[in-house]
């Protein structure tokens, strides 16, 4: 893999769902989940911990060491007996960085469903600057070097392979150690207003190929329109050299 990025929301949704029977039994194995100065006691923190630690693995390399730290809950709730809660992801939300669960009684007087602030690092090795590089620097592969990093830190995809780098440009300085992310470096262009490209369509277990003309500058991983000899216009992702990606 060249890019190491955060797991989908959804598929990290699939993940937690497969395991749902072993996240169910444990869950009901213990009794009335009670605030501890905004704490969690032990079987509900490793309840937790389990849910993030699952979401946080949708789509990583098997290698990758998942740290979970357990925030607190706000101290000013004030939240009523239950007999049986249960921590979930809740939907569209990634689960690295700083983030949340939710919990939510399912047997109590009273339904409730509060958030819990989570902090997930993800451990792998990836690609960083071997000394200290300035804004503008063209990337070699002497100026790189592969160190375990917490990939889960800051925004922006990393990468294992160096081939992906060489020749790539810096927007912004890099310390000694940091890692080269995609959000440190220049968008490539990868076509011109007017040229021709290959629109792919790609949908369930097929992918359509269409020429067309691009109508505005293709610039990487940027929304595009694309005129078809027909007269159509369509939107696209920039996926490569005049190369467009249309999901369906």
């Amino acid at each position: 893999m060249c890019q190491l990025r955060p797991p989908s929301p959804q598929s990290a949704d699939r993940l937690v769902r497969a395991s749902g029977m072993v996240v169910a039994l444990l869950v009901g194995s213990f009794a009335a989940q009670a605030q501890e100065a905004g704490g969690l006691n032990a079987e509900m923190t490793a309840q937790v911990q389990l849910i993030a630690q699952a979401g946080a693995r949708a789509g990583m390399p098997a290698q990758a060491r998942v740290e979970v730290q357990v925030g607190r809950l706000d101290p000013r709730l004030k939240l009523a007996p239950c007999l049986q809660a249960q921590p979930y992801l809740p939907p569209g939300l990634q689960m690295w960085g700083r983030t949340r669960v939710g919990i939510r009684c399912l047997d109590g007087a009273v339904r409730w469903n509060v958030s819990l602030p989570v902090t997930i690092k993800v451990f792998a090795r990836a690609l960083v600057a071997a000394d200290a590089l300035p804004a503008g620097a063209l990337l070699t592969q002497a100026l790189l070097s592969s160190a375990e990093i917490d990939i889960a830190a800051e925004a922006g995809a990393v990468f294992s392979d160096a081939s992906s780098l060489v020749g790539r440009t810096l927007s912004r300085p890099l310390a000694a150690g940091e890692a080269v992310r995609s959000s440190s470096l220049k968008v490539r262009q990868w076509f011109a207003a007017g040229d021709t490209v290959m629109v792919r369509a790609v949908g369930s277990g097929y992918t359509v190929a269409r020429e067309g003309q691009a109508l505005t500058a293709g610039l990487e991983g940027q929304s595009v329109k694309v005129r078809f000899e027909n007269g159509r216009i369509v939107s696209g992702r920039v996926v490569g050299e005049r190369n467009v990606e249309m999901l369906l």
